[in-house]
């Protein structure tokens, strides 16, 4: 390398005194062929990536791993079961409440006092059985009154068509004299029905709930007096939804459960055509036999009323599973041992399992092993489980 002026002068300064002047020089350096190798190896790097980033392999997906994997294991050993459908009644079952047949309020008709109370409360009486009486004093002097006064108008009316026969009397005077008959055969009329009145008696066959009445008793026309109500028969009211309501009809055989632990038969004789407006459900009533009264109105009661027959399969409720979709089904293995999903319907829930709509008439059906497999998976059945 050469030296600069600067160095040059630096040694005369030392004492060295040069010959001759030395001319003055820049620095230069040579090119250095590895200075840029980095730059290559960098930009490389950068394409690498961006192919890389580019061919959407950055890591592999979990359902191809998850396939890769099981594609290089055995097939998965599921317990198979053969299932046959068989015939079962499809049923609406619905809690209902127990009502009486007829239920009236006893009221009085007319006003005065009461003089004699034939029944008591509890008691069972026949139509028309007479359960009070009024004081008649009031109107039999009343219908003496209007006795008297039809028989006067009764005169008064003989006369006055007699007098107009023999030319005597004028029309008018007839006239008169019929519209007081008239009159007075209202009166004895209405007597007649207010006599009527003094007696309470049952409108139809029944059980007295309430008496609310005592001998001396002062009671106004149109006082509640007792309550009658009839429990021969029953009717069990329930509440049907829309969804349900096209698979009841009248006519049909029900069975009634109540609380009381009893269990009749039933008839289904009325189904609702309007919807409450609150529930947006149907009323429904079944009609039960109970002519020994044995069973008390108000108590609550479950229905159970078969609609048709279906073909259905009788599984464990453990095996039924959801798919993506959140449908639910059973899963079953054909003759080339691949897993189908079978969506399903349940149709009636039992203690010890559920019969289920929506599979062949005969599959085998997958009992363990469902949640480990899937929709068109090949897999190793194997038997020795039995359905419940």
């Amino acid at each position: 390398m050469t030296e600069t002026a600067s160095e040059s002068a630096t040694k005369q300064g030392a004492g060295d005194v040069p010959d001759k002047p030395v001319p003055e020089q820049r620095l230069e350096f040579t090119t250095d062929t590895g200075a840029s190798r980095s730059f290559w190896i960098a930009g490389g790097l950068v394409v690498a990536i961006v192919v890389w980033m580019g061919s959407g392999f950055l890591v592999p997906s979990e359902e191809a791993a998850q396939t890769s994997l099981r594609e290089s294991l055995a097939p998965v050993s599921v317990a198979v079961t053969p299932s046959t459908a068989a015939s079962v009644t499809q049923v609406y079952q619905a809690e209902g409440q127990a009502l009486p047949d007829r239920d009236t309020m006893l009221r009085a008709e007319t006003s005065g006092t009461i003089v004699e109370v034939m029944v008591g409360k509890g008691q069972d009486v026949a139509a028309g059985a007479v359960i009070a009486r009024f004081d008649p004093a009031n109107n039999t002097a009343d219908a003496n009154r209007a006795a008297q006064e039809l028989l006067r108008a009764q005169r008064e009316f003989d006369n006055a068509q007699a007098l107009l026969d023999r030319g005597v009397a004028t029309a008018d005077r007839v006239v008169q004299a019929r519209a007081a008959l008239a009159t007075a055969q209202a009166q004895v009329t209405a007597v007649e029905q207010a006599a009527d009145a003094l007696t309470i008696t049952a409108p139809f066959a029944g059980r007295v709930e309430t008496l609310d009445l005592d001998v001396g008793e002062y009671v106004s026309t149109g006082a509640q007096v007792g309550r009658l109500v009839d429990i021969t028969p029953l009717t069990v009211a329930i509440q049907v939804s829309q969804q349900s309501l096209n698979r009841l009809s009248v006519g049909q055989v029900a069975t009634v459960r109540f609380i009381t632990g009893e269990e009749r038969s039933g008839t289904v004789t009325f189904v609702g055509t309007s919807a409450d407006s609150q529930t947006r459900t149907f009323l429904a009533e079944i009609e039960v036999a109970n002519e020994d009264g044995a069973i008390p109105a108000g108590i609550s009661a479950e229905v159970v009323i078969p609609t048709n027959e279906v073909t259905a399969h009788f599984l464990s409720s453990s095996i039924v599973s959801l798919d993506a979709d959140g449908t639910l089904g059973v899963k079953t293995v054909d003759a080339q041992n691949v897993v189908h999903f079978n969506p399903i319907e349940i149709v009636e829930a039992q203690i010890d399992g559920i019969w289920v709509t929506g599979l062949p008439d005969k599959a085998d059906v997958i009992m363990i092993g469902q949640g480990y497999v899937r929709e068109g998976e090949t897999v190793l059945p194997r038997a020795g489980v039995s359905r419940p």
